[in-house]
Parts: structure tokens; sequence; C-alpha cells
């Protein structure tokens, strides 16, 4: 076989690694010869390492045990039909809304309640564990690191050997590294998902059926938060798994596996009966204008005509149509000085703010200002409240200047519209929850969706979750999934 310039470059990026201690291993599930500088117990410490950091940011773990043990027993008999058993997979069930999967090196795999409210049957639930853990075993996330490293490390030894193509080749590496998985890699990690659904019996078009809810929800979700169907929310699966359900179905097609295992519907329906949908106490509630944190204990309102989003990193709150901005976290450090210092040397460093001013909020000290963007076509009012010693909450409003004037009193409404809860304020705070009811002959989408605890898209949510793509076909169907405002 002649060596052309491809493969040199191969056979040199393997002689480096070995140099640095890695090397070109064969992947017992894939085939292929991965170049990797990361070994299977630096993977499992990078795992270890993070895990924490993805609880704090996820919600931590939900709060069921029943339902996280039904997980890590799907996962675990999947797991048992891999071709690295011995790795120790840890798979856990995430307290966040957002439909979202995940899996960390070393082998630790992450689902939502969100995800798993959205799932229709085992198979399905099953089908996204699988495609995790073929990211696991395929050693995707080493592949990326690697590249990484090379790109530090390596990019001017390869460039030497390869002649004048360092830089093009540093950019390709560099940018991989960056990127979410690639197309083939999420091809590769189907594939495998497919190839361990076989091998424990269930249905493989599970894989491509639950694809088909994931895009209808996100089609809904955008719809709903007035975006483009096609604009993806970056915290939801779909934004760092570009796959398509011909893709998937494809490779269904290639690996030749047999549609006929099971999917258990009853038993899953059983397991998420009661499960918290939507924003729990520990993230916040969005209630149409108002966001209300019980555990925190403050509530404000957005401004009118704007749509509210409750985010793991913030709140936000959107007007289409005015083409505006509302922005709400925390600070992530105590800060003991005066609020005016706070906002002119902490979160505004560096800036030109103009106007800062010490105000009150329903008794809280709080300091106000705003800065112009470079360009002068936005505005930003900044809004730094204290809430406690150890809590400084903030907004930020943004438009254009002459948005900006037609809104400020709007503006100002939602910023003194920030207060405390009071006890039976709180108490009165409950969640969402799944309820499995038994579908009767009388029933009907219309009739069923009416149960829908929420304020508008009743119809449009209850048709998502339940997977109809018809109105008026619900027949054959004895249990459906409805949400429901939870009593404690």
């Amino acid at each position: 076989m002649a060596i052309t310039r491809r493969h040199f470059c191969g056979l040199t990026a393997c002689s480096f690694v070995a140099g640095l201690g890695g090397g070109c291993s064969v992947n017992p599930a894939t085939g292929s010869r991965d170049l990797i500088l990361v070994g299977p117990g630096e993977e499992k410490e990078i795992g270890l390492r993070e895990h924490p950091k993805i609880l704090a940011q996820f919600g931590g773990v939900y709060n069921d045990p029943a339902a996280a043990g039904y997980v890590a027993g799907i996962g675990g008999k999947l797991a048992a039909t891999t071709e690295t058993p011995a790795l120790g997979f840890t798979f856990t069930l995430l307290d966040s809304p957002i439909v979202n999967a995940f899996a960390l090196p070393g082998g630790f795999v992450y689902i939502s309640r969100g995800l798993m409210a959205l799932a229709g049957d085992e198979a399905e639930l099953a089908g996204v564990l699988g495609h995790e853990i073929g990211h696991v075993v395929a050693r995707h996330s080493a592949q990326r690191q690697s590249k990484a490293l090379l790109a530090q490390l390596g990019v001017g030894l390869l460039g030497a050997v390869a002649g004048g193509e360092s830089s093009q080749l540093a950019g390709s590496v560099a940018g991989l590294y960056l990127r979410s998985y690639s197309r083939d890699q999420e091809l590769e990690a189907d594939m495998l998902g497919i190839r361990y659904l076989r091998r424990a019996g269930y249905d493989v078009n599970a894989m491509a059926s639950f694809l088909e809810r994931l895009r209808a929800n996100s089609q809904l979700e955008a719809r709903i938060a007035g975006r483009s169907a096609n604009d993806v929310d970056k915290f939801d699966i779909t934004a760092t798994h570009p796959r398509t359900v011909d893709r998937v179905q494809r490779a269904i097609s290639v690996s030749g596996a047999s549609r006929n295992g099971t999917r258990d519907r009853g038993t899953y329906l059983r397991t998420i009966d009661g499960m918290v949908f939507g924003d729990g106490p520990e993230q916040g509630y969005t209630l149409g204008r108002r966001f209300a944190h019980p555990k925190l204990r403050f509530e404000f309102f957005a401004p009118e005509g704007f749509k509210l989003q409750n985010r793991p990193d913030q709140v936000v709150a959107t007007s289409s149509r005015e083409k505006a901005g509302m922005f709400f976290n925390a600070e992530p450090k105590p800060f003991r000085g005066k609020m005016t210092t706070y906002l002119s040397s902490v979160w505004a460093r560096g800036v030109a703010l103009n106007q800062a001013e010490a105000i009150r909020i329903n008794g809280l000290n709080a300091a106000t200002g705003w800065v112009r963007a470079r360009d002068g076509r936005a505005v930003y009012r900044l809004v730094a409240i204290r809430f406690d010693s150890r809590h400084i909450f903030r907004f930020v409003f943004v438009a254009s200047p002459e948005v900006m004037r037609r809104l400020a009193e709007s503006f100002q409404r939602t910023t003194y519209s920030f207060k405390r809860l009071s006890p039976a304020q709180v108490a009165a705070l409950r969640p969402r929850r799944l309820k499995i009811v038994n579908v009767m002959p009388s029933d009907t989408v219309a009739g069923l969706s009416s149960r829908m605890a929420f304020e508008g898209f009743r119809k449009e949510r209850f048709m998502t979750l339940n997977g109809i793509q018809a109105e008026s076909r619900i027949e054959g169907r004895e249990k459906l999934k409805i949400v429901v405002r939870s009593k404690r």
C-alpha cells in the first residue's frame, strides 16, 4: 500500500504521541486506531473531578430513589453488553427541567428529568443512554482532549514534518476540540448505541422514535419562547448532538439490528408518574410574567409583552417586537462594600458607567447606572440589589437608545417588583408534576389537554409530551401523560 501524505502525517502523529507516553491504540468497540494522549485512568480522574461541578450546575440529583435506580438499572444493563464492561459506569438522573443528556470521560452518564418526562417508554430512554454510552466507549471526549493537547504541544513538530501545512493543521485540530460532537462521532455513537440496545433486547427503532419526539419538543419550545423553530437553545440536547431522524434510521438499517425487541411502556409510565415537570423549587418558577424562587424567597415580574424563560445560568425575558431583553442572575461572590462601589468597581469595572446612584428597592440596598455600547446601537441599564450578606442579584436591561427611552418606565416597574416572599407566599408555590391518566372512550385531545396546568399552548404541549401527531388520534392509547399542579 502506498503511503500518502495523509497516512504519513497519521504515522508521524502516532510516533509523536508515543514519545509523550500515549499512542494510537485500536478501540475494541469501533475497530479504529485512536490518537489518544489521555489514558483510561486519567479519564476516570477527569470524570470524578468534574462530577460535582455537573451536579452543581444542573440542579443536583433528582430526589426520587426509585426513578434514579430505574435509570441506573437500565444503564447498567446496557453497559454490561459493551466491549468495556469493566470500565465502571455511573448513571445520574439530574434535577433539571431542560431536555438534556451527556457523558463525561470515565463512564459518567447524565440524563435530566426533563428528558425522562419526554420519553415515551423504557426503550426510548435506553436509546438515549445507549447513545451516551457509545460516546464513552468510543472515547470521543478523550479524542477531543488529545487533539487539543496536540494543538498546544505538537503542532510545531507536525508542521515541520508535513511541510507548509502547520498553520492549517493547527486551526483544524483546535477547531475539532472546540466544537460539539461531529456528525461522524454522532453516527458512531448511534451505531454503538444500536448495538447495545439490540444486545440488551430493546427495540432499536426507539432511538429514532425518541428523536422524533425531541425534534417536535425543540420546535415547540422555540415557538413558545418566540424564537425560530431552527433556533436551538444552547442548553438543549440538540445543541451538542447534531442528529437527524433520517441519519439515525440509516444507522439502524446499516446495523441490521432487529426491531422486534421490547419497549415496556407500562413500567416506564409508572416510574415517571408524579415526577416534577418543568421548573422545581431548586430552580424557581416562571408563572406567566412572574418569576418566584421559593428556596431563595424572592420574586419579580418581567416587563409587559416580554416572554420569560428560566435557564440554568440566568432568567431571561425578551420582546421580539421591541427587540429588547432583560437578564437576571446572581453575583457569584459575596461583596461587603457599598452597592455603588460594587457596581462601578466590580460588575462594571473597566467600562464607562454613567449616572451611578444608590437606590432602595422594597427595603433593600441597591445601585443602578447605564452603559452605552461602543457602537452606540445599544444601551445597558444595570441594577444590582443586595438581598442579604451572601447574595447580590442583578438585572440587565438592554435595548436600542430609542427603545430604552420608551421602555424606561416598564423596566423601572420590573426593578421595583423585586421583593422578598413571605412564608405564606413560599408555601403557596408548588411545582407541576406528571400525572399518568387512563384514557376513557369519550376522551379527546381537546378534553385531556384542557387539564394541562399551563396558561398557553396546552394542546400543543399535551400532543408533544405524548408523541401525538394528529389531534384526533388517541385510539389505542390506554394511558397518557398530563401535567398538573402539585398539591404539595
